[in-house]
């Protein structure tokens, strides 16, 4: 599974980009559950954030859903901020 998140927005405006794949890791089925939870009730196009919040778009394995900052579910703010935490 291929996770790509793309911040942008926040306060100085810059983007950030990160990927990782899960093919070969010990802990893919956990990536890929809190994929499927991150997936659960998902927007396909982007919403309203705040002023200097982050947007976000996941892409999954071609799937892409927009989330920004406060609205993320758990499932989506722990998927974005591991991907941007240990991704490429």
């Amino acid at each position: 599974m291929r996770i790509v998140v793309r911040r942008t927005g926040g306060f100085a405006g810059i983007e950030r980009r990160a990927e990782v794949d899960t093919a070969g890791r010990a802990d893919a089925a956990d990536w890929h559950a809190l994929a499927e939870q991150a997936l659960t009730g998902a927007r396909p196009v982007p919403g309203m954030g705040v002023p200097d919040g982050f947007s976000y778009q996941v892409t999954i394995d071609g799937r892409t859903l927009h989330c920004a900052d406060p609205t993320l579910t758990d499932a989506q703010r722990e998927l974005v901020s591991r991907v941007l935490k240990e991704g490429a």
